[in-house]
């Protein structure tokens, strides 16, 4: 069966999951294209992960600028409630962190929020402006 895209269930799933492997691997300019073709900019895999969550995880500061630029919504949780920024926070991606801040991430949602991880991981001086 084919979905409103062209492709059938299975195609779809690959493509996303290709798509989620160039976050994680910060392979911007590739995953921008996808983007462009019509893949959602907040497209999430079954645990809920965004573009943009795997590219702050994996510390891709020209992705998750990138991914923003785009459209990227850098408040959207993963099925266990953790934000973009909060991920970034957790690995020790300083300039990712500064990225989703001055894109507007909230400090005060998800589990742990923002403050709480900065809080946690000694990084609360990545929070003040």
């Amino acid at each position: 069966m084919t979905s409103g895209n062209g492709l059938t269930s299975e195609q779809t799933e690959r493509v996303l999951a290709i798509a989620l492997d160039l976050s994680r691997a910060g392979d911007t300019q590739e995953l921008v294209e996808f983007v462009a073709h019509g893949l959602p900019v907040d497209a999430a895999d079954r645990a809920g992960n965004t573009l943009l969550m795997l590219a702050a995880y994996h510390g891709r500061t020209g992705t998750v600028r990138a991914l923003l630029g785009l459209g990227a919504d850098p408040d959207l949780r993963n099925a266990r409630d953790q934000t973009p920024l909060a991920g970034a926070l957790f690995k020790g991606a300083d300039d990712v962190v500064a990225v989703l801040r001055r894109a507007g991430a909230d400090l005060d949602v998800g589990t742990p929020s923002a403050r709480a991880a900065a809080a946690l991981f000694g990084r609360t001086h990545l929070l003040t402006d």
